[in-house]
C-alpha cells in the first residue's frame, strides 16, 4: 500500500566533468571512473499525473489529462486513463507535463578525459599529424559516445536538472571525432545512459593550423582529406564484402582502424553532421553532402534566415546553435563590429522561423552554453523572433528523436514510449517557470530551487579572469569564463592546462563572491569550492577542496586589467614625478 512505502528521489546521481590545475598533478589528474550513488529506495514502479495539462507534442494539448507510467513506459494519456491501483498518484493541479527536453548535440554524458582502464573504456590517443597518405590525422571514427559515457559528469544532473532527460552526446576534436549516441540522463550503471548507439558520425572541418603541424593545414586540405576518407571506407566495404564472400586465392584486404570504424555507419546511411554556420559555409554543406553521398545533417545553421529555401530543396535537416551570436563581455569597446556582424547577431534567432516557413526539419543544440537553463532562454529568442511556441517545443522534443532515429521510442508523450517527462508550474518558455519535477525512464526527481544571494550584488563579475594561486608545486593559474545575471547567480567554466569544468553553483552577494566546480578523486566527485571578495576590478580569496581539507589562496584579474592596488602605485608614481 501506497501509505508503507518509503520513497525517495533518485537526486543523489553524483556526477563529475574534468580536472583542474588547482593542487598537484596527481590530486587533479583524472582518475578512475565514479561509482554510481543512484539509488531509488522504496520508489514505486507506478506512478500517475492526475489533473494536468498535457502537451503530447505529437497531437493537441489536453487539458485535466492523466499520464500514467507503468515500469518505465507511459501506459495511459489521456481525460479517461485507468489509474493502477498501485500507482503513486501526483496531483497534477495547476501544473504541465511536457516530453523530457532533448539537447541534439552535445558532449554531456562524457568527461572530459577518459581514464585508462576506466568506466570509459581507455585511454584517448593522441592526435598527429600525418607523414604520408596511408596515415589518417585527428581521425579517431572507433571512439564510441557510448562506450566512453560515464555517470561521474556532473553535467548529467544539471541538464537534468534545467528538464533535459536525453541527449545526444559524441566526442570532440578532429576531423572524426566519434560516434554519437542518444544518452538518458538517469542510471545506476554507465550502460543504463544509452539508449541508442551509434546515431551518427559527427565532423569537424576545422584545420590543425600552421605549417609546421602537417597535412591538412588548410580548409581545402581537409575537405579532399575528409573525401579521400569517404572514397576509402566505401572500397574498403566493397572489398571486405568481396573478400568474405570468396577468400581463397584473394589477397586480404588491408586492415584500417578509421575505416572500420565508419564502416558500419556508411552501410547503414547513419547522419553524417556537418558544420555550418554561415551563409557560405550552409551552400558548401548542402553540396558536400551530395558530393559524398552520405545523409548530410547541418549543425550550427545560424545563418540560415538567409538560405533557408535552398536547404529546404535538398531536404537536409539543420541542428540549431541556440547559443546565438553576441559581443564579447571583455570585447575592446573602441573596436566596432562590421554593419555585417551587427546584422548576423540581429537577425540569428530568427533562422529557426525561417526554416519552420521553408518546411525544413530542424533541433535545438546548446552549443558552448554552460548554464543548460539559458538553452531555455535562448529558446524563447527564437519565439520573440517569429518561430511558433509549438515549434520551439517541437524543435526540442520530437524533431530531434526523428533526425536521429529513436522517435519510435523519445520525443513525445504517447503510450509504449519511454517515459520520459518534464513537469512544470506554467508555460515552459515563460521566465518565471519553475521545473518541479523530471522522469527519466520512469524515475522521478524532484528539482529543488538552488540558493539565491542574500544580497544584491555589487558590481558584475562577467567577462573572463585570470585565476593565479600556488600548490605545491609551485605558481599555477587557470582561466574563469564568468556570466552573472541581475540576481548575482554565477554561471560559466573555468579552464586550465589540464582540462575545463562548468560551474555548478556560484553567487555574487554584496561584495562576497562563491563559485563551485566538481572533479573526480580517489574518493568520488569532490566540490572545489572558490571563495572571497570582489573589489570591482579583481578577485581574492581561498580555494577549499571538500573532501581532503585543502586550502589554497588564490587571486584574479582580468587580462589587460590592473588591480585597484596596482591603480593606486601607478597613480602614486606619476604623483611622485
Amino acid at each position: 500500500m501506497r501509505s508503507s512505502w518509503i520513497w525517495r528521489s533518485a537526486s543523489a546521481v553524483r556526477v563529475v566533468t574534468f580536472s583542474t590545475s588547482l593542487c598537484v598533478t596527481a590530486l587533479f589528474a583524472l582518475l578512475c571512473a565514479v561509482p554510481s550513488l543512484f539509488a531509488q529506495g522504496g520508489e514505486p514502479e507506478y506512478f500517475a499525473i492526475r489533473g494536468a495539462k498535457v502537451a503530447p507534442v505529437s497531437g493537441p494539448p489536453m487539458e485535466n489529462a492523466t499520464v500514467v507510467i507503468s515500469r518505465g513506459i507511459i501506459t495511459a494519456v489521456g481525460k479517461d486513463a485507468v489509474i493502477p491501483a498501485e500507482a503513486w498518484v501526483i496531483d497534477g493541479k495547476g501544473l504541465t507535463v511536457y516530453p523530457g527536453l532533448i539537447d541534439s548535440f552535445t558532449d554531456v554524458g562524457i568527461p572530459a578525459a577518459v581514464p585508462a582502464g576506466g568506466e570509459g573504456g581507455g585511454a584517448r590517443r593522441p592526435q598527429e599529424s600525418a607523414r604520408g597518405p596511408q596515415d589518417r590525422p585527428n581521425s579517431t571514427p572507433w571512439r564510441s559516445a557510448a562506450d566512453e559515457a560515464s555517470l561521474s559528469d556532473k553535467r548529467i544532473e544539471t541538464w537534468r536538472s534545467a528538464g533535459f532527460t536525453t541527449v545526444v552526446s559524441a566526442p570532440k576534436g578532429g576531423f572524426f571525432p566519434g560516434q554519437a549516441a542518444v544518452l538518458n540522463l538517469a542510471g545506476e550503471r554507465a550502460g543504463d545512459l544509452v539508449v541508442k548507439s551509434p546515431v551518427a558520425i559527427p565532423l569537424g572541418l576545422q584545420p590543425s593550423g600552421g605549417f609546421l603541424s602537417g597535412f591538412p593545414d588548410s580548409l581545402m586540405g581537409v575537405l579532399s582529406y575528409v573525401h579521400q576518407v569517404w572514397l576509402d571506407t566505401a572500397w574498403s566495404v566493397n572489398a571486405q564484402t568481396l573478400y568474405e564472400q570468396n577468400p581463397r586465392g584473394v589477397q586480404r584486404p588491408r586492415y584500417d582502424r578509421t575505416e572500420a570504424g565508419l564502416s558500419e555507419a556508411f552501410e547503414e546511411k547513419k547522419p553524417v553532421l556537418i558544420p555550418a554556420n554561415s551563409s557560405l559555409q550552409l551552400r558548401r554543406a548542402l553540396e558536400l553532402a551530395e558530393r559524398w553521398e552520405v545523409n548530410g545533417v547541418i549543425y550550427g545553421g545560424q545563418m540560415a534566415y538567409e538560405v533557408a529555401p535552398e536547404i529546404a530543396a535538398k531536404k537536409i535537416p539543420v541542428l540549431v546553435n541556440l547559443k546565438w551570436p553576441e559581443a564579447e563581455k571583455d570585447a575592446d569597446p573602441d573596436e566596432k563590429p562590421s554593419l555585417r556582424t551587427l546584422r548576423f547577431r540581429d537577425r540569428a534567432p530568427s533562422s529557426p522561423a525561417a526554416l519552420a516557413k521553408a518546411g525544413v526539419k530542424f533541433a535545438f543544440y546548446s552549443g558552448s552554453i554552460t548554464a543548460p537553463k539559458d538553452i531555455l532562454k535562448a529558446a524563447k529568442k527564437s519565439i520573440d523572433a517569429g518561430l511558433a511556441p509549438d515549434a520551439a517545443l517541437r524543435a526540442l522534443t520530437l524533431s530531434p528523436a526523428e533526425i536521429f532515429g529513436v522517435a519510435d521510442r523519445l520525443g513525445s508523450i504517447e503510450n509504449g514510449k519511454m517515459a520520459d517527462l518534464v513537469v512544470t508550474d506554467g508555460d515552459l518558455f515563460e521566465e518565471k517557470t519553475k521545473i518541479k519535477m523530471v522522469f527519466v525512464d520512469g524515475h522521478k526527481f524532484e528539482i529543488h530551487e538552488p540558493e539565491k544571494p542574500k544580497d544584491a550584488p555589487k558590481g558584475d563579475v562577467s567577462g573572463t579572469w585570470k585565476l593565479s594561486y600556488t600548490t605545491p608545486e609551485g605558481s599555477e593559474g587557470s582561466t574563469a569564463d564568468l556570466s552573472m545575471e541581475k540576481d548575482g547567480t554565477i554561471t560559466g567554466m573555468i579552464t586550465s592546462h589540464r582540462g575545463t569544468a562548468n560551474i555548478i553553483r556560484g553567487y555574487l552577494s554584496g561584495d562576497k563572491i562563491s563559485f563551485t566546480i566538481n572533479i573526480p578523486l580517489d574518493q568520488g566527485p569532490t566540490d572545489i569550492i572558490f571563495s572571497g571578495t570582489f573589489d570591482g576590478t579583481s578577485l581574492k580569496g581561498t580555494i577549499n577542496v571538500s573532501n581532503l581539507g585543502l586550502s589554497l589562496d588564490f587571486t584574479g584579474v582580468k587580462p589587460g586589467s590592473r588591480s585597484n592596488a596596482e591603480a593606486g602605485a601607478a597613480s602614486q608614481e606619476g604623483d611622485a614625478r
